[in-house]
């Protein structure tokens, strides 16, 4: 039985993440960190270090402020932690590296499946349409999320980077100047409202035609479930290290 501490235990995120863990054989919940700490199903902390049970992994949906108390107690414990919070800063990417030389660590953008498998058709595009076609990432997500452009957004756009020979930035706000397109720059645009859960398209704009790949979530179990999926794979003896969607999948 695999046996999981679960950051963000009360959010909506962490409440879906029971509802997958509570209908899966194999692993359970043992214990919570929220600032609600109402539960009937295991005990939920205000910190993780107050937690005292044993566990094998740890799953954070919790909140970019929370991370350095996460992977001290993760350090201190030894114990593998899914990170799938998003929202953090470039000097939080690099305590997350800096950990995985210590922990094992899992930290992807997106937990969902399919947008891994979107990154990748993304890189198999820009290798086959090299520098002609101009790239334009739009991203639409609910009236609640706060950052912008999401993780996946960035993640996706970085994937693309990879297959690029030129360096590309990523230009976020074009009202602001008078100026025509440049080739080495990719669009980044970002929708607020309603309930959408998540929705990604990458559009790749050449000479009298467009290709487009997008995906779209229809509920927030696609990422509950990729991220369950990933603990079970890291609570195997991971040895230290950074993991990822890739290493999972293959």
């Amino acid at each position: 039985m695999i046996r999981i501490i679960l950051c963000g235990a009360n959010g909506k995120m962490g409440r879906v993440i029971q509802d997958v863990v509570s209908k899966r054989n194999g692993c359970k919940i043992v214990a919570g960190v929220d600032i609600n700490t109402d539960s009937s199903s295991f005990p939920v902390y205000k910190t993780i270090d107050e937690v005292a049970e044993q566990a094998d992994v740890i799953i954070d949906f919790s909140n970019p402020a929370l991370l350095q108390s996460l992977l001290a107690f993760s350090e201190k414990k030894n114990l593998p932690v899914v990170i799938a919070t998003t929202g953090y800063d470039e000097n939080q990417k690099k305590q997350i590296e800096a950990a995985s030389e210590k922990t094992p660590v899992f930290f992807t953008y997106n937990m969902s499946i399919g947008i891994n498998l979107l990154a990748n058709l993304a890189k198999k595009a820009v290798s086959v349409l090299g520098s002609d076609f101009d790239i334009e990432i739009v991203e639409k997500h609910h009236n609640q999320k706060i950052d912008a452009p999401s993780g996946t957004a960035l993640m996706l756009a970085d994937a693309i980077c990879e297959e690029l020979e030129n360096p590309m930035h990523y230009e976020y706000d074009r009202h602001s100047k008078r100026e025509k397109r440049t080739k080495n720059e990719i669009g980044m645009h970002a929708v607020r409202g309603g309930t959408i859960v998540g929705e990604h398209e990458i559009m790749f704009a050449g000479r009298d035609e467009i290709i487009t790949l997008s995906h779209s979530a229809r509920s927030k179990e696609v990422f509950a479930v990729g991220a369950v999926n990933a603990a079970v794979f890291m609570a195997d003896n991971k040895a230290p290290g950074m993991y990822t969607m890739k290493e999972m999948i293959e």
